[in-house]
């Protein structure tokens, strides 16, 4: 198979929310670097394999924000990640001055604090789930919407200093704005959440919490190279990632799990020995969304055989990073006794996922909680059946199940 012989186009069609397209296996065989034409109708750069792929997300050549705005590549008719961001001229500081800011409130030290918060939120989702189980005619419910949902909303309202009666709101502006299929409401899904944002940021002017807003709010009024759009884009950003990765890493984990009655069975004979390798597995299987990470070539680089012009678009698939069979023994198999722990879902190098030891934290307690009480919990409709959401993020849109 050639291909490299036409540009292919994605998203490439996957058999389910569980697994890859078959396309990605045979790209990293034969073209881990390929030309690519991207879901807006532009040129791109995919990136499929794992070793490209980590070495490209450390590449201080490729950044975020693009040479020239006007001409470069849109990746998506979603708002999320559809184009450059940033400024090029200052890229890298301003990268540095979010990290310096944002490190003490996402440090693990204090992520292990909330745990215990975090577990309450858990048993406060498991007793009503237990509640609406019992009046429930068939016995079935939602825990996406009954668990999977509420927790990272409730945990990320918390630290960032969201009022959490906002949830419905927001999740709705972060869906649309997700949404690859609405056309130009994308767009204003986002205007609308910089306009919540605003609110939200002048509020905390007023009356300073103690809470990450508070903190980026601050922090803007003091430097005046913190341009006061790049702080709102930044706590858009934080809120949507907050709770939207976690969401669909639950439910995700959850169909794997279940998919798998051994994993399961294992994970509730011995939850606390082995929820942290289960959690780490669900990371690098769990796929959400169908693209990867948007990066822009700051100069030309060369890269197995490939050069890449400045201004090209490249496309970097932890995805399919993630389930490279070089790398990964029985890559596409979900094991979470394997050896290997070098996993891209958090990504990788200076962009280093800044919230992943609360994502560790959440889903954790979370899985640990479920199998502690709920052990004989399984789905309550075949994987094929559900729907998953036409959003970048990817997930489903609910998760019926059973015990």
């Amino acid at each position: 198979m050639n291909v490299t012989a036409e540009r292919s186009r994605l998203p490439f069609a996957r058999p389910n929310v569980l697994e890859l397209a078959p396309l990605y296996e045979v790209l990293r065989r034969e073209a881990p670097i390929t030309a690519v034409t991207t879901p807006a109708g532009d040129p791109a750069w995919l990136v499929t394999r794992f070793d490209e792929v980590r070495d490209l997300l450390g590449d201080k050549r490729l950044g975020r924000s693009h040479p020239e705005p006007e001409r470069a590549s849109r990746i998506t008719t979603a708002a999320v990640q559809e184009g450059p961001t940033g400024n090029y001229a200052t890229e890298e500081a301003d990268h540095t001055r979010m990290r310096r800011l944002l490190t003490p409130a996402f440090s693990a030290r204090r992520m292990v604090m909330l745990s215990d918060h975090v577990r309450h939120l858990v048993d406060d989702c498991i007793d009503r789930l237990l509640t609406e189980r019992s009046a429930a005619p068939d016995g079935v419910v939602d825990l996406h919407a009954g668990l999977a949902f509420p927790v990272p909303v409730a945990v990320i309202c918390r630290l960032l200093g969201v009022p959490e009666s906002d949830r419905d709101h927001f999740a709705s502006l972060s869906e649309r704005m997700a949404d690859h299929s609405i056309g130009d409401a994308a767009p204003r899904a986002r205007d609308e959440f910089n306009e919540y944002m605003i609110t939200l940021a002048e509020a905390k002017r007023a009356r300073p919490g103690e809470d990450v807003i508070s903190d980026l709010v601050r922090a803007q009024s003091t430097d005046e190279a913190y341009d006061y759009d790049e702080m709102i884009r930044l706590c858009v950003g934080l809120l949507f990632a907050g709770h939207e990765t976690t969401v669909n890493r639950i439910g995700l984990g959850t169909l794997f799990l279940l998919t798998r009655p051994e994993q399961w069975r294992a994970l509730t004979a011995d939850p606390a020995g082995r929820v942290n390798a289960t959690v780490e597995e669900i990371m690098r299987l769990g796929a959400p969304g169908d693209l990867g990470l948007l990066r822009y070539a700051h100069t030309d680089v060369d890269v197995d055989g490939v050069t890449i012009r400045r201004g090209d678009a490249v496309i970097l698939s932890i995805n399919s990073a993630n389930r490279d069979a070089s790398v990964f023994r029985d890559a596409e198999t979900f094991d979470p006794d394997r050896p290997e722990r070098n996993h891209l879902g958090f990504g990788h190098g200076p962009h280093f996922c800044i919230g992943a030891s609360l994502a560790r934290t959440e889903l954790r307690v979370v899985f640990a909680a479920m199998a502690e009480r709920l052990p004989g919990l399984r789905l309550a409709k075949d994987v094929d059946d559900l729907e998953v959401r036409p959003t970048l993020t990817g997930g489903v849109r609910e998760l019926p199940v059973t015990w």
